[in-house]
């Protein structure tokens, strides 16, 4: 089952991509696949072409996942009118 994350690297803005698995503490680095920008759009220092990116943990501030879209329409929101 594949996540979807939103990577903060160090020095840069956050970006939105794909991951199989969770990593494991031992891992060296992160594979991620169909890396964005927030909004969708494409991230400029990376080429159209490649498909999955290896990023290594001391680049990594912190990973965000975000639930997928079945849990996700499972939560009552609150709201105002």
């Amino acid at each position: 089952m594949a996540y979807t994350v939103i990577v903060h690297l160090s020095n840069e803005d956050p970006m939105v991509a794909e991951i199989e698995d969770l990593p494991n503490p031992t891992d060296s680095y992160v594979l991620l696949t169909n890396p964005r920008r927030r909004d969708g759009k494409a991230l400029p220092h990376i080429d159209r072409q490649a498909v999955q990116f290896l990023f290594p943990w001391h680049r990594i501030t912190y990973i965000e996942v975000l639930a997928s879209r079945k849990p996700r329409e499972d939560v009552i929101e609150f709201f105002r009118k």
